[in-house]
């Protein structure tokens, strides 16, 4: 528990180091606040993000300044039609012995072996090769030749889609999305982020970024997550939540009914909380708040529900319905500490 005064100890070294590599990064990066808070939430999770967003947002030089921030191992894949499962994972090449001229196979290994991965346009390979590298997220290993070989810790996906141009592409089915802890959209800079980003792009420095953490410390830091208590009330809220979403449950909303054809399922929940145990140990707090739990809705659920022909013929957005879904929702404390009791 997170009472223990090293953990108390270790969480203010957590916010310490948030701060740090936050200013780092806007050594490079203009804006994107929400999206580097929500990158950094899915790393001391231990989770993976897809970011969907139109290209030269500055997604890849963002993923590989957080990666040398964190003194971490970075990796970026162009996703092309012809991109096979082993040009990912690796492969069995025949090697032959310089002594004894014996042949054997050995494994190869591939661009998956890394800290920090950058799958970029992941919709625009086949489904079979989209499989290899969610099969390898979810399992933290890849098989070859009969052996198991364990991916490097910590290990972080960044996947990348672009919202606008959908011709030759293969969208990834919900199931294979569920595999996302968070969904963030990256959005356009205000005028005045562009201004800077022109002033500052366009010049002939380039900012030296420093080390803030290592990997050690990463998963230090993970453990450290995991560690954080959460109150009653909260489990009770986050489950509200989840379970509003799905049209079928008995008390199940008029307007859930209407424009959600599909809920999001358990995976949710416990990612629910464990984001909230992330952005709390962020923020430097010992304990999880309702209010985390609400601010990492909108990433998590995006990608979880699935709205029916009538919100899609309304132009209700997944992102639409789930903020009236919070507004819905009583985030009394009282109450669900009665309901838990």
């Amino acid at each position: 528990m997170t009472n223990q005064p090293d953990d108390i100890q270790a969480v203010e070294r957590l916010g310490q180091a948030r701060d740090a590599i936050v200013g780092e990064l806007r050594k490079t990066i203009v804006g994107m606040d929400d999206v580097i808070e929500e990158m950094m939430i899915a790393i001391f999770s231990r989770g993976h993000c897809l970011l969907v967003g139109v290209p030269g947002l500055a997604k890849t030089l963002l993923v590989s300044s957080l990666a040398q921030t964190m003194s971490l191992s970075f990796k970026r894949i162009q996703f092309t039609p012809d991109l096979m499962p082993s040009d990912i994972t690796g492969t069995e090449l025949l090697q032959e012995d310089p002594e004894t001229h014996a042949r054997r196979f050995q494994f190869e290994k591939g661009p998956i072996f890394t800290n920090l991965l950058l799958a970029d346009e992941i919709n625009r390979t086949p489904p079979k090769t989209q499989a290899a590298l969610l099969e390898a997220m979810q399992e933290k290993r890849v098989s070859s030749g009969g052996e198991d070989y364990k991916l490097d810790e910590p290990f972080f996906v960044l996947a990348t889609q672009n919202p606008i141009e959908q011709e030759g592409t293969y969208p990834l089915p919900e199931a294979q999305l569920d595999r996302f802890l968070f969904n963030v959209l990256v959005k356009y800079p205000t005028r005045s982020e562009e201004l800077d980003i022109m002033k500052s792009i366009t010049t002939d420095s380039e900012p030296e970024l420093k080390e803030v953490v290592d990997a050690p410390t990463i998963i230090e830091f993970q453990h450290l997550v995991r560690r954080i208590p959460v109150a009653d009330h909260v489990f009770e809220y986050a489950a509200s939540i989840v379970r509003a979403t799905r049209p079928n449950e008995p008390d199940a909303r008029d307007f859930i009914k209407q424009f959600l054809a599909w809920g999001a399922g358990p995976r949710a929940s416990l990612n629910l909380i464990l984001a909230g145990k992330a952005r709390a140990a962020l923020q430097g707090r010992t304990h999880v708040a309702i209010e985390d739990i609400q601010k990492v809705s909108l990433p998590i659920l995006r990608h979880r529900i699935v709205p029916s022909f009538a919100a899609r013929s309304a132009g209700m957005t997944p992102d639409a319905l789930i903020e009236r879904l919070l507004e819905a929702i009583p985030a009394d404390e009282k109450l669900y500490a009665k309901s838990a009791s």
